[in-house]
């Protein structure tokens, strides 16, 4: 059957789009929320105005990533009912309650304090201002909590068992702490404040550049700064956890991320691939770079741990190879580039050459944290392709197959939705960069 005349394919690329194109908004709203509480609250402390000015700045960019996140958003849960109503019959009674704590206990939150933080200046106390920002900002991590919970629930399946089509919970609090959870939610949450520092730094470094308000956006930079360096080595840590955790409960999953076809013998340590040219009809790689060992060693912690290879599994319950494979790559080459950058900006902070009349001359440095804005996006779609493309041929891991889980809508029905937003959505980003453009061509409100 041609891929674009099934409608399950299309149903697949459909919700991939927007999940790919959401996703890029509630994580600046997440990290971009608590550095306003962070200004909002030494504004507070210490009176000083440029806090204030930071607070107004930033939140315009907040207020517009906030506003395309919700429009993009809301077409994507409706999916859930016109596109995957098999899905929603069969695991509704735990991922539909997920989604409705996410909407009534972060989402309703948000909004709820939403118009306070943006137009409560003057209006209201500073303390009342200050505790909407706070609650604007928890609504968004408690989003990003419970939207994780069901997601990693897909993923490790607990708190009940499955039959005659449908998941039957008997335990809540065990469907709630999968043993996905914790590294899910972690490692998203910190993904989000590592990219909203890397925008923040970026778009200092970019005025910087252009000899613009050097000072106030040095102090920026800064900040940024030591956050991240701070927070990009925890995300490999978390990185590191949540792989050995797919070792342990998703192990064709990690086969096929690491294209490892043949597990292991006893006593013999399994290779990591830098690079592999996976064929799943032959069952191998045409081609591979490998280092000897290093995949026992980063699944196991032993030299010669045995990982399960991808012939253990039948064909039909094997994920795709390809892409997974090279996603990770992608995601692991962004993940220490940026790492890198952490370094060299410490050693260049080391050095003096940060200060505000030094800092303009570090041309090259600056254009990397400019460069770090997308390299971050970047990774972290990767990273969310290797997840969920790994997670395949299940839409609940080992229960529900995602071919079972899909409404039986014409093909053509679910073409004309695709296009519509397929030429949507790039419009929301033009739209997105044009006003964001116009925000930072302005620049900072003037002191006084």
């Amino acid at each position: 059957m041609d891929f674009f005349s099934d409608y399950i394919n299309l149903s697949r690329l459909q919700f991939g789009l927007t999940a790919m194109f959401h996703i890029l908004w509630p994580v600046l709203t997440i990290g971009l929320s608590i550095f306003l509480v962070i200004m909002e609250a030494l504004w507070l402390k210490t009176g000083d105005e440029v806090y204030y000015r930071h607070c107004r700045f930033w939140s315009k960019l907040f207020l517009l990533n906030f506003t395309v996140g919700v429009v993009s958003g809301i077409p994507m849960e409706f999916q859930f009912g016109t596109n995957w109503g098999l899905f929603s019959i069969a695991g509704g009674d735990f991922f539909g309650h997920m989604l409705g704590f996410e909407a009534a206990m972060a989402f309703m939150l948000e909004a709820t304090f939403f118009g306070i933080m943006m137009l409560g200046w003057k209006r209201v106390s500073p303390r009342m201002h200050f505790f909407s920002t706070l609650m604007v900002a928890v609504g968004g991590s408690l989003s990003a909590f419970w939207i994780m919970v069901a997601n990693s629930w897909m993923h490790t399946p607990t708190g009940g068992y499955f039959k005659e089509g449908k998941f039957v919970i008997t335990s809540s609090f065990h469907a709630v702490f999968n043993p996905d959870m914790p590294w899910g939610v972690s490692h998203m949450w910190v993904a989000a404040v590592e990219i909203s520092l890397f925008v923040l730094g970026g778009i200092s470094a970019w005025y910087i550049l252009k000899g613009r308000e050097v000072s106030f956006f040095s102090r920026t930079f800064k900040l940024a700064a030591v956050c991240a360096v701070l927070i990009t080595p925890l995300q490999v840590y978390l990185g590191d956890g949540s792989g050995k955790s797919v070792y342990r409960h998703q192990p064709a999953k990690l086969a096929a991320i690491e294209a490892h076809w043949q597990t292991n013998p006893p006593g013999e340590g399994a290779p990591w691939k830098m690079l592999a040219w996976p064929d799943p009809q032959k069952q191998q790689n045409d081609w591979e770079i490998t280092i000897p060992n290093a995949l026992s060693i980063i699944a196991t912690d032993s030299l010669t741990g045995q990982v399960k290879g991808l012939r253990e599994f039948p064909v039909r319950d094997q994920p795709p190879v390809l892409i997974p494979f090279y996603a990770f790559r992608v995601m692991l080459l962004a993940g220490f580039l940026l790492l890198f950058l952490m370094l060299w900006t410490m050693w260049a902070w080391y050095r003096g050459q940060l200060a505000p009349d030094r800092i303009t001359a570090r041309r090259h440095l600056l254009g990397a944290w400019i460069a770090a804005i997308p390299l971050s996006y970047v990774a972290m779609e990767a990273g969310w392709i290797t997840r969920e493309i790994g997670r395949q041929p299940w839409i609940l891991y080992g229960l529900l197959r995602t071919d079972e889980s899909a409404s039986m809508i014409p093909a053509h029905t679910v073409g004309t939705s695709l296009a519509v937003f397929s030429f949507v959505y790039p419009l929301l980003f033009a739209l997105f960069l044009f006003f964001g453009a116009r925000i930072l061509a302005k620049g900072p409100e003037p002191k006084g």
